[in-house]
């Protein structure tokens, strides 16, 4: 029974949409009609600023460290605590809570991270952040990120669960950004610092 909880609360605890409740508080606007339709902290940073931004990834990232402790407290099973990470970002993004509209589950994945493999999600982090540096596009630096947490573990010889728990997170990453990847592909996705439609007609599909 503790392990089919610390799951059911990790879930609940990532259904709670920080950004949307942001965007609300102070705008008074749904994020997510707005700009990539997203409740995450990249669109909150381009439709509500910095500030907020920065609240939003920090809250999200809390909700992946919360369900791992969560978990740990719990049950303790290694397994239940992944099961419990994996749970919390599918909250995130699919929210209960919020009509399953939600995030990309970056931020809720690096909490995760956080709480299981620190050092995955430095270097995971770093080669993301110097992507982003270099080219502008957060989506890019996200998904670059995303698709190094398996290699990582492979390559730091985690046990098979571990790789597997990292082929997850990576698949719900790369899933959730289809539509980035696609306006990459075009050539008409937004780049760090441009600012968003701030109406309703301004969500990118």
């Amino acid at each position: 029974m503790s392990s089919l909880l610390a799951i059911l609360l990790a879930y609940l605890l990532g259904s709670v949409s920080f950004g949307y409740l942001l965007g609300k508080k102070l705008r008074g606007v749904d994020v997510r009609r707005l700009g990539s339709g997203s409740s995450g902290a990249t669109n909150i940073m381009r439709t509500l600023g910095t500030g907020p931004a920065i609240a939003v990834l920090l809250l999200d990232a809390g909700k992946g460290i919360g369900a791992v402790y969560l978990a740990k407290l719990l049950d303790g099973n290694p397994m239940v605590i992944m099961l419990a990470g994996i749970a919390v970002v599918a909250g995130h993004n699919w929210p209960v809570l919020f009509g399953f509209r939600g995030g990309r589950g970056i931020a809720t994945s690096m909490g995760v991270l956080l709480g299981l493999a620190p050092g995955v999600l430095l270097v995971a982090v770093l080669i993301g952040s110097l992507v982003i540096a270099f080219t502008r596009y957060v989506s890019l630096g996200s998904i670059v990120g995303s698709i190094l947490i398996p290699v990582l573990m492979l390559l730091y010889r985690f046990p098979p669960e571990y790789t597997l728990f990292g082929t997850a997170l990576c698949a719900f990453a790369v899933w959730r950004h289809k539509p980035n990847i696609r306006r990459l592909l075009n050539g008409t996705e937004s780049k760090l610092g441009e600012r968003a439609a701030t109406g309703n007609k301004g969500v990118q599909k």
